[in-house]
């Protein structure tokens, strides 16, 4: 049976980590995302969980990643700014393969910004959080019932792959409150992914001695399996190695147990498309002004549809490659100066119209209305 919950985004995003099994929370407040701080604060301890508000955004991060090392299914969320401070750290969960769920509720930037204003300016961030070779995985819900569904799916691809996930509210979203139809929480527990551990003789442990594409098989702490972690480049037991060969196979399979299966990553959702001439790429709030647009452009007799990516990163970009050849007239929109118009243009390999607003206010349904009809 389906739940109906009155909640708003961030609220639903705590929720939905209990549900599938968060178990650690570490954090720094920061606005728009404190709700999700505050929400994990009240019912972790209910569960037997563990929440610790740190100094600042750096250790918020560091706990929560020695909470996974030690086998916790952990949590961290801040804004923008908060992800510029965690950035040496989300590297380490990167190299060092420790799976972490990072919520982003973005609002204006660069630095201090628009602390209440919506924004999708942390889209490239989102893709390179830390310098070196990688890849992200980065998720962008788009209604209440995606900020509690999205939330369950980034801890199932943080685990499945070993890698830290990104989840990206808008302000909008995070904010905004109603009627979440969600489903039957023994559903959700059935579908939670759990890490794989190794459970032979702890001689012949070795974490990263895994094969191309797959992800490291990281033990708990103090379990009695004996390995080594380190921001260093590292060989199977997790100790530092300069041997170039194996240095390379590191980065190639860090990219290519993302890269590679994409298919198990990338969603998206096609609306109005089959009968479309114009479509409308948009995602998250940015999505729900261009759907009621669509609709009311409809009913004057201009069929416009929506593209929109679910998966930010990696992008559906063999999707986008096919909608760039059927469609003449493309509008690409979001709340940036083009941070994912580019890597349309990129996957599309054609230009097409853009709409932008990087001013903390959101782009109205009419906004589309007067941009689509100046396209005809």
């Amino acid at each position: 049976m389906s739940r109906i919950i009155v909640s708003n985004g961030n609220e639903l995003c705590a929720h939905a980590a209990i549900d599938c099994g968060c178990n650690f929370f570490g954090g720094y407040p920061i606005t728009p995302s404190s709700e999700i701080a505050h929400e994990m604060s009240v019912l972790l301890p209910t569960k037997s969980g563990k929440f610790i508000q740190m100094e600042d955004e750096i250790g918020g991060i560091s706990v929560a990643l020695g909470a996974s090392m030690s086998g916790a299914k952990a949590m961290t969320a801040t804004s923008g700014p908060g992800i510029s401070l965690k950035s040496e750290q989300i590297g380490l969960s990167f190299i060092a393969e420790v799976p972490i769920v990072i919520v982003n509720v973005m609002r204006g930037g660069p630095s201090t910004g628009l602390p209440t204003r919506v924004s999708q300016g942390d889209i490239n961030q989102a893709k390179a959080a830390s310098h070196g070779d990688f890849a992200s995985i980065a998720l962008c819900p788009g209604s209440l019932e995606e900020a509690y569904n999205e939330t369950v799916r980034a801890f199932n691809l943080s685990e499945k792959f070993m890698t830290p996930v990104f989840l990206l509210l808008d302000e909008t979203i995070g904010h905004m409150h109603g009627k979440a139809v969600l489903s039957d929480i023994e559903d959700v527990k059935k579908s939670v992914v759990k890490r794989r551990q190794f459970t032979g003789n702890p001689k012949d442990y070795k974490p990263y001695g895994v094969g191309k594409d797959e992800s490291a098989v990281l033990n708990p702490f103090f379990k009695g399996y004996k390995y080594h972690i380190t921001g260093l480049h590292h060989g199977p037991t997790g100790f530092p190695t300069e041997d170039g060969a194996i240095c390379q196979n590191n980065i190639e399979r860090l990219m290519g147990k993302i890269n590679n299966h994409k298919d198990e990553i990338v969603k998206y959702e096609n609306f109005m498309l089959d009968d479309a001439d114009i479509l409308i790429v948009a995602y998250g709030s940015v999505s729900r002004s261009a759907k009621e647009a669509i609709v009311k452009l409809r009913r004057e007799g201009i069929k416009a549809g929506l593209f929109r990516p679910i998966t930010l990163w990696p992008s559906p970009s063999e999707e986008l490659f096919k909608l760039g050849k059927k469609f003449e007239k493309i509008l690409v929109a979001e709340l940036n100066m083009g941070q994912y118009a580019s890597e349309v243009e990129r996957a599309m390999r054609r230009d097409f119209e853009t709409l932008q607003k990087a001013n903390g206010r959101p782009i109205t349904p009419q906004e589309f209305i007067v941009k689509i009809k100046g396209m005809k």
